[in-house]
């Protein structure tokens, strides 16, 4: 049985919640979100998506809401790793598919990439995390990109882009780390694969 309108946008709230928290949210807290007085009918509605295959849940703990997947829930691709520290090699197989619907992030070709590294941590972006990408080819000066460069084969690395006239810097958002620069024709030496659109981090 499709899920109603209503069973759909709490299934989001608590998708784009977990994307931003890392955690599912409280049963308050969507309250809150949708303004409602009573918790009785959030309940309803999340056994009922629960009943649907859409959530999942483990009984006797708080903030265990997770999305399922179903027939009526999209899956988002994690298509390999990428450095948040020393670039590695991109790799471009299917690694798994999120029960998260690309369009939540604003675009249906979002992909997920595994961060692996210290070096965006100021960002608060951590090792283990997945970084959702949004695809473009050029980002504003001082967003978050998942960048390659030519000569250092296929490797990938999450980056803050700072453009300044006829240079390009990658930083990180860690002292620890020297930004990487590039003058004049060097340029374009780097592509961008997309724009940082959101983190889901796992709960160990």
């Amino acid at each position: 049985m499709e899920p109603t309108k209503r069973e759909k946008q709490v299934l989001e709230f608590i998708i784009k919640y977990m994307s931003r928290e890392g955690i599912s949210p409280s049963i308050r807290e969507i309250c809150q979100h949708f303004d409602l007085k009573s918790p009785a009918g959030v309940h309803k509605i999340l056994k009922a998506l629960e009943k649907k295959g859409l959530l999942k849940s483990t009984k006797g703990r708080k903030r265990t809401w997770r999305p399922a997947g179903g027939p009526f829930f999209k899956k988002m691709p994690v298509v390999g790793r990428i450095a948040a520290g020393i670039p590695i090699e991109a790799q471009s197989d299917l690694i798994e598919e999120l029960p998260v619907d690309c369009s939540i992030f604003g675009h249906e070709g979002c992909f997920g990439l595994y961060v692996k590294g210290d070096s965006m941590i100021g960002a608060h972006i951590e090792d283990g995390d997945i970084a959702i990408i949004r695809p473009c080819s050029d980002v504003e000066s001082g967003q978050i990109a998942a960048v390659q460069v030519e000569g250092l084969l296929t490797e990938a690395t999450l980056k803050v882009v700072k453009k300044r006239h006829d240079r390009l810097e990658l930083h990180a958002e860690n002292p620890a780390y020297s930004p990487l620069v590039f003058n004049g024709n060097e340029v374009n030496r780097v592509r961008i694969l997309g724009r940082l659109a959101g983190i889901i981090r796992r709960q160990m």
